[in-house]
């Protein structure tokens, strides 16, 4: 089966990347939130009653949850191709925490990490229109171009230790068709 992970900074639409490249294949993809996944883990132990409380957990309940995570989609991934929607990199209080550690990595064992970014004042706008659904950090143009550029030197450190592929995907505004293409030109 394949395993795909699709990562990109809060905002920059991986998820609806995702769901428009999948509208135009016939491969079946299932697509699990790894955030989702460990917020449920989380709620389980009584960490966190909701998802955005999930990057200010301590960082020693954060790898225990990633992992335990990490280790449901592997399972799940032995049945069906599996997209997996997360983030190379969590921006903490503390500073940057791999969303993909080496104890994930290894569950998973990704074909491909795909990077999907666009500019960083494209993902200031796309954040405040979802502020009513999600409670999300602000950030500027410039601490938004050091994630998006965290995010790639993760992806390539996973790709480097496992073997993977790392495909970058732009999704600037008004280019979600051309986004999805890219992506379907990775899954098939």
């Amino acid at each position: 089966m394949t395993l795909v992970v699709l990562t990109g900074s809060p905002g920059v639409g991986k998820s609806t990347v995702a769901e428009k490249a999948l509208q135009k294949t016939d491969k079946e993809f299932k697509t699990v939130n790894y955030g989702d996944k460990m917020l449920e883990v989380a709620k389980d132990r009584g960490w966190v009653e909701n998802r955005d409380q999930m990057r200010k957990l301590d960082p020693k309940k954060q790898k225990e949850v990633q992992k335990i995570a990490g280790e449901k989609i592997s399972q799940m991934s032995e049945k069906q191709s599996i997209m997996v929607d997360t983030h190379s990199t969590i921006k903490t209080p503390q500073g940057y925490l791999p969303g993909i550690p080496e104890w994930v990595l290894n569950a998973l064992d990704p074909d491909t990490i795909i990077v999907v970014e666009a500019s960083p004042k494209e993902i200031i706008a796309r954040r405040e229109k979802d502020a009513g659904e999600r409670i999300r950090d602000k950030e500027t143009s410039k601490q938004l171009s050091e994630h998006q550029e965290m995010n790639r030197v993760a992806a390539m450190a996973c790709a480097i230790l496992n073997g993977s592929t790392v495909k970058i995907i732009e999704n600037p505004d008004g280019g979600l068709e051309e986004a999805a293409e890219s992506l379907l030109k990775v899954l098939k």
